[in-house]
């Protein structure tokens, strides 16, 4: 393997200085530069402003006209006319319009943070299989390291008349399978660092260092099931029926008049065929509008529709806390069965090399069922892995739910 300049200081600063890493520093990477998540609170900052658009009155209407045939009056011809209107909502709408935005807005930070903990799901997915890769390449290797062992008894013994030839063949094809395994897992360990890195927001060839080994399960995690209703996916549910039943109430006073008030400035020109006390003087009128609410159809419409997605989120709601609780159950008892597997391979483990002393011994002496001795080393090499796999497996059931039950880190 050729090592370039950048290389070789890449490895000394994680190595040497001990700059490795665990899940939870992925995880604060992966909030900081995942541009996911960094969209989703985008949208969610976006909704913040919709609240004081929401607060706010509609724009004063000013209105200009020109007499082209002047109207006299006592005082002198109207030549034009400004009009200056504010309307204001019925009382209360404005307060109740700022409501459903800071729901909404809400809302939107509930999305952010399921968000979140999905990427962190994500970011376990991966990173727990990876050390499941490198748990692996250590197994092949120290597997290399018997078979060499194996070959080098297998050679004396055949040099001693003891052995056969086809020990050494024998050797050699599980020698090359188990470094063609070794070949796959390195590609698999640069695939996963590429994927890991994707999600992290970095380049695919981004340095990853992981500061821990795997380490199998002791026992199972206590999980509370009414945590689920903590998960931001049912928080998002109800805050969207609350925002619908504030529309429903927002909808009524839509329904009622609202009031504006203004005023009318009149331009009069000068009377030159007579003098009259304040000739030619403008005009200045208060003005008092109120709207009409007579077409209802759309409000009630509008009633309807709040209503109606109201039972539409209550609906989903129930939906959606009904898939999280099975997929609670199902998560639990995956860690379960994979804590029994663990068990039953630790007591294989046991009396697999137990047997394998007691055959490599007999070996070593007499040459003899040199083929049982390399069946039973592949087949505690199988036990090994199956406990890494199901060790890893126990830990991508505990990240599902620890999104399922909305975990803090």
């Amino acid at each position: 393997m050729k090592f370039t300049v950048l290389s070789i200081f890449i490895w000394l600063i994680f190595h040497v200085t001990g700059f490795s890493q665990t899940l939870e520093d992925y995880f604060v990477i992966a909030a900081e530069n995942n541009p996911g998540l960094k969209g989703k609170y985008k949208a969610f900052e976006a909704a913040l402003e919709k609240i004081p658009q929401a607060q706010s009155l509609n724009d004063p209407n000013l209105s200009f006209g020109y007499f082209i045939s002047p109207v006299e009056t006592r005082l002198g011809p109207q030549r034009m006319r400004f009009s200056l209107t504010q309307m204001f909502p019925w009382f209360g709408t404005l307060k109740m319009q700022g409501d459903v935005a800071t729901v909404l807005a809400e809302v939107k930070h509930q999305e952010f943070l399921d968000a979140k903990n999905s990427l962190y799901n994500e970011v376990s997915a991966i990173y727990y299989p990876l050390l499941e890769v490198l748990e692996l390449i250590e197994i092949e290797k120290e597997n290399l390291q018997i078979l060499e062992t194996y070959k080098s008894i297998a050679t004396s013994t055949y040099e001693n008349g003891k052995g056969s030839m086809t020990d050494l063949l024998r050797v050699d094809i599980i020698n090359t399978n188990a470094q063609t395994n070794l070949d796959v897992l390195y590609k698999k360990v640069h695939a996963a660092n590429a994927r890991l890195n994707a999600l992290l927001g970095r380049t695919p060839d981004s340095p990853i260092d992981i500061g821990e080994k795997l380490k199998p399960p002791t026992g199972l995690h206590q999980f509370y099931f009414d945590a689920i209703r903590n998960n931001p996916l049912i928080e998002s549910m109800d805050l969207k029926v609350q925002a619908a039943e504030l529309n429903q109430r927002l909808a009524l006073k839509k329904g009622l008049p609202q009031l504006g008030i203004g005023i009318d400035y009149v331009a009069v020109g000068d009377r030159s065929d007579v003098i009259i006390e304040e000739n030619g003087r403008n005009v200045i009128m208060p003005t008092m509008t109120m709207s009409l609410p007579l077409f209802r159809k759309k409000y009630k419409a509008a009633e309807r529709e709040a209503l109606l997605l109201s039972e539409s989120y209550q609906a989903e709601k129930e939906n959606v806390s009904n898939i999280l609780q099975g997929s609670f159950h199902r998560f639990k008892a995956e860690m379960e069965i994979q804590l029994d597997l663990i068990d039953s391979y630790d007591r294989q483990i046991k009396t697999s090399k137990q047997t394998l002393d007691l055959l490599y011994s007999a070996y070593a002496n007499s040459g003899d069922n040199f083929e049982e001795v390399l069946r039973l080393q592949q087949q505690l090499l199988e036990y090994q892995k199956m406990k890494v796999k199901a060790s890893v497996a126990y830990y991508v059931a505990e990240a599902q739910i620890n999104y399922l039950t909305a975990k803090s880190y």
